[in-house]
């Protein structure tokens, strides 16, 4: 029967995703990485939440969050999987080549925040507002390598000249080789998806189809119990599908790829690739275009990546030396009279450039100092500057050379993101979600505020009147 060969299926499927977990486990067990198996565990509880929660929804608002958290779970599941093979390849291929001496970029933040997506109404259905009134809830998923994050679901109708996402969404660990893909999904929010209660309501038709005795007989197999596949306890099978099933799907509308190259400290737009068309249900009049700011912070921006006493030479006095504590941070390296000033944001004793134009070379050495020293030379309205270092021994020498190549080389692989310091402001805590048809639109806006202006004039106009009428 096709019940029985569909509980039949979700047996071999779940024990498919048993075979599956083993696999993974002995994966991350072999790569001795508990982190990463820590969060598929986390994100497949989190799955079976948002079932229960599908399953059990009787307001749509309800079942589309449900839908959004189900999808989202999953694409993290298959990322963190994807993520362990590719980690496992990559040991796989280092125990054969060797060790190897490549110098690795730093990491570094990536934000993606002010995300504008416009919609082209037909002048009919916006302008004239003519035709069926048609609702769609869309979302975005945002993936840097393996982590992926959402940001907030709206409800989207032809009152909207554009898709808002006010959420400020920062990648703490991308590589200057990044792709963040975004993907915007949508789901027609028109139709009834109270999915808890569906099957209930089909025994409640065929009940009354069947009679008062094959009707009760049907709803008390229907109903889910202790045990079933809803409920998640023990007891009778339930041999409808899993509720899920039945539940809001998202689809994907557009999605689009950004690199490096797109980070800019402002608001830039990029071309989407959309997916779909007009006779979808989930179809949204896209422009084809998404707007947003896309900023990054090398950590070389924004860490000490070297520190330690240090004696300065400076320009101009080639008999004086300085010493100093120096912190090589950003485009300089600061040079402070004590440790202790660092740690009380005292202002340094001076600071040397060290950008893309700075040359550094190690000179010979010095009679007094059994250490080379290093020279760092900047030009400043055409004359070249030159400071020289010096440090205790010939091991530290040897770590600040290797501190200030390694900055060079960070910023040759971040480009632009090294000229300033762009700013990304931290994303605020989630707020409860508060689904509204309504987002504010300028021209919905400018209508809202005519309507008032009307009002108050009416106001102004027969107060008087109607005083005067009391008197």
């Amino acid at each position: 029967m096709p019940m029985d060969r569909y509980a039949d299926m979700e047996d071999k499927l779940r024990i498919l995703e048993d075979l599956n977990m083993m696999y993974i486990r002995q994966i991350a067990l072999s790569l001795q990485d508990s982190n990463i198996q820590k969060k598929i565990d986390h994100e497949i509880r989190m799955r079976d939440g948002a079932c229960k929660l599908l399953a059990a929804c009787s307001q749509r608002e309800q079942a589309l969050e449900a839908s959004k958290s189900l999808l989202t779970c999953n694409t993290r599941i298959m990322a963190y999987m994807s993520e362990l093979q590719r980690m496992k390849e990559a040991q796989v291929m280092s125990s054969d080549a060797g060790p190897t001496d490549d110098r690795l970029p730093c990491k570094g933040k990536v934000a993606i925040s002010d995300l504008r997506i416009p919609l082209m109404w037909k002048d009919t259905e916006y302008f004239k507002n003519k035709g069926e009134l048609h609702r769609c809830a869309v979302f975005c998923l945002l993936q840097v390598g393996a982590e992926i994050h959402d940001t907030d679901m709206v409800i989207v109708d032809r009152t909207l000249t554009d898709i808002c996402f006010d959420n400020t969404i920062v990648f703490s660990e991308a590589s200057p080789g990044f792709e963040l893909r975004v993907e915007l999904y949508s789901c027609c929010s028109e139709e009834d998806y109270s999915t808890g209660s569906t099957p209930r309501k089909l025994a409640s038709k065929l009940s009354s189809s069947l009679g008062r005795s094959a009707g009760k007989k049907l709803r008390v197999a229907m109903d889910p119990g202790a045990c079933s596949p809803i409920s998640n306890g023990g007891g009778a099978t339930l041999l409808l599908p899993l509720p899920t099933v039945v539940g809001p799907k998202y689809h994907l509308l557009a999605h689009t790829t950004l690199s490096l190259s797109h980070v800019q400290d402002s608001f830039r737009t990029h071309d989407l690739s959309i997916s779909g068309n007009e006779e979808c249900s989930h179809w949204v009049p896209l422009y084809g275009n998404v707007c947003c700011r896309l900023a990054a912070q090398p950590h070389c921006m924004t860490q000490q990546m070297m520190s330690g006493c240090l004696k300065v030479k400076q320009f101009g006095d080639p008999q004086s030396w300085t010493n100093v504590y120096g912190v090589l941070k950003g485009t300089n390296l600061f040079c402070y009279h004590r440790q202790e000033d660092v740690e009380a944001n005292i202002e340094p004793a001076f600071t040397i450039s060290i950008n893309k134009k700075t040359r550094i070379r190690a000179s010979e050495k010095d009679l007094h100092n059994k250490a080379q020293s290093i020279c760092i030379s900047n030009h400043y309205g055409g004359e070249e500057v030159t400071h020289t270092l010096s440090a205790d021994s010939r091991e530290d020498t040897h770590r600040w050379m290797e501190a200030f190549w390694q900055q060079f080389y960070d910023m040759s692989q971040w480009k632009q993101c090294c000229d300033d310091l762009m700013k990304i402001e931290l994303p605020s805590p989630r707020k409860p979600t508060l689904v509204t048809s309504k987002q504010g639109s300028l021209y919905h806006e400018m209508g809202k505020t005519a309507t008032q202006i009307v009002q108050n004039t009416f106001y102004m106009i027969h107060m008087p009147i109607a005083h005067s009428i009391k008197t």
